[in-house]
């Protein structure tokens, strides 16, 4: 693929490494994030430091967001010094962050109006995923614009589908954190079970991990947990914001979805005990 000048807004936790793939796939990096620290190994290896959202989409071909709530995805998209202002016809931006399918329609539009477009490209895999390039990334936007930065797409995930209209990829990222909320309360519990009854937790992970119970969370985040390793791959404060999207979403459509709510609640109680910054796997605390 041609190397091209890329944007990347947001360098934490995930996007730190995904924006390393980028670079290391040869592109030139500019870059913004509101810690400038979190981005120091990137410029150390010639990415190029931007002072606003603005002035790295002002001098990029296609400009890639995570940040964090949807509140920081509209300031970096539509603010004052945001990408759309300092943007310019035929650019592609991509935002990865987690947010509302609404706010990502408002995005494409107002982008369209502009000449640029706009993709909705939420992520699943956490740090492991972004370290690895082995991010799921569903897309939402216009299938030519997807089309144009799938090489780019290809350098940060191995399991990328197009999903639609803007909002799609979004609303397919809430049916993921439907799926994870209540799975990571039958980890917790399967682990408790397990201790409870005197077993030995590795042993008892790999009898199940490869049955019928599998799933992710089993795999990656239930060995975490046994370690006793809270560490964020994905923070307990953005799983709540990401499962409060999707109630008021499922309210929209007149679902009730009880599993979620309770996982909510139970993440919620969490944090309220100062695990807000910790890995999701930390609900495991829950029960001490």
């Amino acid at each position: 693929m041609q190397t091209m000048k890329i944007g990347f807004i947001g360098t934490g936790v995930m996007g730190k490494s995904m924006a390393h793939h980028l670079q290391e796939a040869g592109h030139q990096l500019f870059l913004y994030t509101r810690t400038k620290e979190k981005a120091e190994e990137l410029l150390t290896k010639g990415a190029v430091w931007c002072q606003t959202p603005a002035e790295v989409s002002g001098q990029t071909d296609a400009v890639f967001t995570i940040v964090g709530e949807p509140h920081d995805v509209e300031e970096v998209y539509l603010g004052a010094e945001g990408i759309l202002a300092g943007g310019r016809k035929g650019q592609v931006v991509i935002d990865m962050t987690t947010s509302q399918p609404s706010l990502a329609r408002k995005i494409y539009e107002q982008a369209k109006a502009k000449g640029i477009d706009a993709l909705d490209a939420p992520v699943s895999g956490g740090d492991t995923g972004a370290r690895n390039g082995t991010l799921a990334i569903m897309v939402g936007g216009d299938k030519a614009a997807f089309e144009k930065v799938l090489p780019l797409l290809q350098t940060l995930g191995s399991n990328i589908i197009y999903q639609g209209e803007a909002g799609a990829g979004q609303h397919t990222k809430m049916s993921n954190q439907i799926a994870i909320a209540t799975n990571m309360i039958g980890v917790c519990e399967a682990l408790l079970y397990a201790q409870k009854a005197g077993l030995d937790l590795d042993s008892v992970l790999k009898s199940i991990s490869t049955g019928a119970a599998g799933s992710w969370s089993l795999s990656n985040l239930a060995p975490r947990m046994i370690r006793g390793d809270f560490a964020p791959g994905f923070y307990v404060k953005h799983f709540i914001k990401d499962m409060r999207i999707a109630i008021e979403e499922s309210e929209k459509m007149g679902l009730e979805l009880p599993g979620l709510s309770l996982a909510k609640k139970m993440y919620e109680e969490l944090a309220s005990r100062g695990e807000e910054a910790s890995g999701t796997q930390a609900l495991f605390k829950y029960w001490e």
